[in-house]
């Protein structure tokens, strides 16, 4: 099996498991911010067949439902055998601020008392003694103002209360102010086949960070499942978004597009169209993570059998870039 340094001390596997959908509906800023409804049951046997087919990270956040995506994924790893368990990485974030019972939340907060607060409430969703991978969501734009957030996760990371700590901001002068802590081992940054950040990947390596990549399925986009007739309903949060472009009305078919001129790269080897654009990150740079989304245990095992056709050839990554230069997500 595939696996991927996360800090000095502990391997985990190559590919990791993102559990925003599971969170369920939610509200954020005013907006929709969640997949539409959600079966827990059917959650927790998607967490399990992850499992069982070889995933050893799951990436949640507090703020997804409002704290539940935290709690199925905390009951779904509780019902492992201990030894099984142990082996499992669980990364969270923090920063944004929500009220759990309403299911609303607006704005951030990184201030020394709402981590320790918001790090308190993760450890009871998720049952718990310690987090093994704590990210900090956003709220910062610099060095200066990432520095008394390291201070704090030291602190955490002394107490046994987190094991290590990463950065979901992505500017590379933050990720060396969170390096520069021996708990400060990852940061999380988007890259799939349409773009990616190559001044992330170069500060990541300086300073030997695992690289976690969000959305590396564009949101789905890149699973083939979805086109100009069959895109998410109005209330999905990838419908009405800042973040991403790619079920816009005036933006979808221009994605759609740059995908099928690599469709049948993607799917070299018999590949799906998924398991092509996980395989595609692998071969960019070894430090990566790639954390598509699941809801289903079709999709579960759909992402996971990449772990056994492994990366794609060199070449074939090689022209994938070349073909997606002009790619607005090109940095």
């Amino acid at each position: 099996m595939m696996k991927r340094q996360l800090g000095p001390d502990r391997q985990t596997s190559a590919l990791g498991i993102g559990t925003w959908a599971i969170g369920g509906p939610w509200i954020f800023d005013g907006r929709p911010a969640g997949w539409g409804a959600v079966d827990d049951d059917e959650s927790i046997r998607m967490i399990h067949a992850s499992v069982a087919a070889g995933v050893r990270l799951f990436d949640t956040a507090d703020v997804y439902g409002t704290g539940h995506s935290e709690s199925v994924l905390g009951r779904a790893l509780a019902q492992l055998p201990a030894g099984v368990r142990d082996e499992i990485v669980v990364a969270t974030k923090f920063g944004n601020v929500f009220d759990e019972v309403a299911r609303t939340g607006g704005g951030q907060d990184i201030s020394p008392a709402y981590i320790r607060q918001a790090c308190d409430n993760s450890l009871r969703r998720l049952g718990v003694e310690s987090i093994d991978l704590y990210q900090m969501h956003g709220g910062v734009a610099t060095a200066a103002e990432a520095a008394p957030v390291v201070e704090v996760l030291d602190q955490l990371a002394e107490e046994g209360r987190i094991r290590t700590f990463g950065t979901s901001v992505d500017v590379p002068e933050v990720m060396e102010a969170f390096a520069k802590s021996q708990y400060g081992q990852t940061v999380q940054t988007q890259a799939n086949v349409f773009g990616y950040d190559p001044a992330v990947l170069e500060v990541a390596e300086r300073n030997n960070l695992a690289v976690l990549v969000r959305s590396p399925l564009a949101m789905g986009l890149l699973t083939g499942k979805y086109d100009l007739t069959n895109r998410p309903p109005a209330d999905d949060v990838r419908r009405d978004t800042p973040w991403w472009t790619y079920f816009d009305d005036d933006a979808m078919a221009v994605w759609l597009e740059r995908l099928n001129t690599i469709r049948d790269l993607l799917t070299t080897d018999g590949r799906t169209l998924a398991q092509g654009c996980i395989a595609y990150l692998w071969t960019l740079d070894p430090a990566i993570i790639p954390l598509p989304g699941a809801r289903t245990v079709a999709q579960a095992e759909e992402n996971a059998a990449a772990l056994t056709s492994g990366p794609l050839p060199e070449t074939t990554t090689k022209e994938i870039t070349t073909l997606m230069t002009d790619s607005p997500e090109r940095h």
